[in-house]
């Protein structure tokens, strides 16, 4: 961004959060929000309900619907 390589960015996730590397806010081409793009009432409902069907599944031995890691899945657990 600082060489125009890539023309703008919005970014709201950084790699030290909550701090913010000083170069990114020199830059023009750059908007920075605060890390809050899933703070909706109806994310937040989704989130918590999609937590709840993933444990509700695991307990069940069922595979979670939302799986991230799915190399572990069926590795015998101890």
């Amino acid at each position: 961004m600082k060489s125009g390589v890539i023309a703008g960015a919005a970014l709201d996730v950084f790699e030290h959060e909550p701090l913010v590397h000083p170069e990114l806010l020199k830059l023009d081409n750059v908007v920075l929000t605060p890390h809050t793009a899933s703070a909706t009432i109806e994310t937040r409902s989704k989130m918590a309900t999609m937590a709840a069907e993933n444990l509700i599944a695991g307990l069940a031995g069922q595979r979670p619907p939302n799986l991230v890691n799915t190399e572990v899945w069926g590795k015998q657990r101890t």
